[in-house]
């Protein structure tokens, strides 16, 4: 008969060795929580992994219904808790078999990043038990490690452009994948390097422009253990590690690109069936699903389901002239977080360059700088190798294996800028090929064109470069001023639409409307929050936007007879809203948290790009846009860190940190972040441990 204490002696250890899901449990008292004057958490500990229970710990304390929501997303249930308005996003979850893929890849991802993701699970999970009534969905718990995979899953799906693949599918009409979208929330990055700075300075600014409310808000932490971790930056609601910032060596950023990453297929059906297809040679079959999601009647959650099916390229759907697959490399790869996590530890260039080589985030510019005066810029992403001998715009024949991509281009064959004479890099959402110096750019003839990278410029690409080469040399002042611009170039270049028109009529000749075309024409394309110009021009933006945009769909260059009735509505609203034909932007436009109302500068497609909503009374409030800004400068004392965010570190209305940070934003000020333990203690307001 076996010693059963000898069995457990020797068992343990083989489960520590052997299980890669094995689960050390953290001790709280080994992290320590230091938050500062504006409740920005600064979380040290030992090990990494109970830094990823702290991180965990203090997102949930400042917006554990968001993480959660994120959550639910990622595993079907958000309809359990919100009822209908949830149920495409829990069948999207569902039609890219995001648990299927999770499980059959989960072994493929370091084993020291599942635990570092099973660290950030305990704190949620810890948090979740001291704080049951703030559960939403009891289903959701305990979270797991593959429970948080198969968010990041669902969101490089939607970031990768496979969501508006899945739409054209439901509405039958794939005409539009071929046209741009109306496309003006974006985001800025830009560093220098001292080939264009004075006094030995390396600068990069961090200027994603988010929602900023919801799942994809960015969150602010700093982040230092006794592993070598030490980062400040942002993140995401239930990532479990910074995904924009900076550490002691190096900062990067990102933009959102728009390359070809995604391609839709239409099946060849065998006659008289519901489930064969052709392929090459052969007569395959559809596995074919069934996606469940809730519509709540009275309150109470009812099961509904819908019928999707899988083929040899991917998720598959049928509509009313077929069925069609879609294919994207993210629907492949699940070490995304991973590769954020290793670029959070890099301490220099080369180190970064070879975790950028995992190529497992689909997509994203990124704009690199660090403390070795290195800069760089790389159009990202999972681009797929494509037959020559197909069109990849539109819909692809899906019967057979020339248009099966299987293979994706390395990350040295993507677009890219390393440490140019001119000493800037830049982009702004725009053409990969036009970053740096007219003379250093990327050659678009170096690239296959199947890999569709973008080729324009807008507003905002425009007026950096503008800025930029305006400048022989660039000290920290004037480095803050460009990120701080926030006027139009001359002519408007959106990539979407052309609105120059406007600046050519004559006043005389539309005398109904003729005080608010002066307004805009003598405007000096400054959106400041006191500009009745910008007003003006705001409010037709919008009523464009809102009214005349998708009527125009196929004809961008909107006319000046189609301007004239977009003004007249304008002015309809100015009088019975505000009274006055004479509006500024900051009275039509607000920026709001709870009671809280100001007026805000920016519009869509400037530098201190903002996108507003309808509000109330006839005004606008910013939904997106300037989020997380953080300006870095490399220099003899070391890294040194300004921040801002949009509204404030706390979701919670009762905090005093829900709003605090929306004056100093508004006044294009910011707020001082160190690395020094010193100067962090000096600030703290409350320092403690995770329960």
């Amino acid at each position: 008969m076996y010693n059963v204490n000898y069995l457990i002696k020797i068992l343990i250890p083989l489960l520590l060795i052997f299980s890669p899901i094995y689960s050390q449990k953290v001790n709280p008292e080994n992290i320590e929580i230091i938050r500062d004057n504006y409740g920005v958490p600064h979380v040290y500990s030992k090990t990494d992994k109970e830094l990823a229970y702290g991180l965990a710990w203090v997102h949930s304390e400042d917006d554990f219904k968001t993480i959660q929501e994120a959550y639910l997303a990622g595993n079907s249930l958000l309809s359990k808790h919100i009822g209908l308005r949830g149920a495409p996003v829990d069948f999207l979850a569902q039609l890219i078999q995001s648990d299927e893929v999770i499980d059959s890849l989960f072994n493929t991802i370091d084993k020291d990043f599942i635990d570092i993701v099973d660290g950030y699970a305990q704190g949620i999970n810890r948090y979740a038990e001291l704080n049951p009534n703030e559960v939403l969905v009891k289903k959701l718990f305990p979270i797991t490690p593959k429970k948080m995979l198969k968010y990041s899953f669902l969101q490089l799906f939607i970031s990768s452009e496979g969501d508006r693949a899945v739409r054209a599918i439901f509405e039958n009409d794939f005409e539009k994948l071929n046209f741009q979208r109306r496309n003006e929330l974006g985001s800025n990055l830009f560093s220098f390097s001292t080939k264009k700075t004075k006094n030995g300075e390396t600068y990069m600014a961090v200027n994603t422009h988010q929602p900023l409310d919801g799942p994809t808000s960015w969150y602010e932490v700093h982040l230092e253990s006794e592993e070598g971790t030490s980062i400040i930056g942002a993140t995401f609601a239930g990532a479990p590690c910074i995904l924009t910032g900076s550490n002691k060596n190096l900062a990067w950023t990102h933009t959102v690109n728009r390359p070809d990453k995604t391609d839709v297929y239409q099946l060849e059906m065998v006659k008289n069936s519901k489930i064969k297809y052709y392929f090459d040679d052969k007569v395959l079959k559809l596995k074919k699903y069934r996606g469940k999601a809730f519509i709540k009647i009275l309150g109470i959650p009812i099961k509904v389901s819908k019928k999707y099916y899988s083929s040899v390229y991917g998720p598959t759907l049928k509509n009313k002239t077929g069925f069609f697959s879609v294919r994207t490399g993210s629907l492949h790869k699940v070490r995304a977080l991973e590769q954020w996590w290793k670029m959070n530890k890099a301490k220099n260039f080369k180190e970064f360059y070879s975790i950028l080589e995992m190529n497992e985030i689909p997509g994203y510019n990124i704009g690199y700088a660090d403390k070795g005066d290195n800069i760089f810029y790389i159009s990202n992403g999972l681009i797929p190798k494509r037959n020559d001998k197909y069109k990849w715009t539109g819909v692809l024949p899906g019967n057979t294996s020339e248009t099966l991509w299987t293979e994706y281009y390395e990350t040295s064959e993507l677009p890219q800028v390393i440490n140019p004479e001119s000493g800037y890099i830049y982009n702004a959402n725009h053409s990969p090929f036009k970053s740096t110096s007219l003379d250093e750019n990327p050659n678009p003839k170096d690239f296959a064109t199947n890999m569709g990278f973008e080729t324009f410029d807008n507003n905002r690409s425009t007026r950096i470069f503008e800025l930029v080469e305006s400048y022989d040399a660039i000290d920290y002042e004037a480095f803050k001023t460009i990120k701080y611009d926030n006027k139009f170039p001359i002519p408007f270049n959106y990539n979407f639409m052309n609105v120059n028109n406007i600046m050519e009529m004559n006043p005389n000749n539309y005398p109904e409307i003729s005080d608010i075309l002066e307004q805009i024409q003598k405007w000096d394309r400054v959106t400041d929050a006191n500009s009745t110009g910008a007003g003006a021009y705001a409010m037709f933006y919008y009523t464009l936007a809102d009214k005349y945009f998708y009527k125009s769909y196929y004809d961008r260059n909107f006319s000046k007879s189609l301007i004239a009735d977009c003004l007249k509505e304008v002015k309809n609203r100015m009088i019975k809203h505000f009274k006055t034909t004479s509006v500024k932007l900051g009275d039509f436009q607000k920026l709001v948290r709870g009671s809280k109302e100001i007026p805000i500068f920016g519009m869509p497609d400037v530098i201190t790009a903002m996108n507003a909503s309808k509000y109330k009374d006839g005004k606008v409030q910013v939904t997106h846009g300037e989020s997380y800004i953080q300006l870095v400068k490399f220099s003899s004392k070391g890294t040194e860190i300004e921040s801002v965010i949009s509204y404030g570190t706390s979701d919670h209305k009762d905090s005093p940190h829900y709003n605090d940070q929306m004056d100093i934003y508004s006044k294009f000020q910011t707020k001082k972040m160190s690395f020094d333990r010193n100067y962090v203690i000096k600030n703290a307001k409350k320092t403690y441990n995770p329960e």
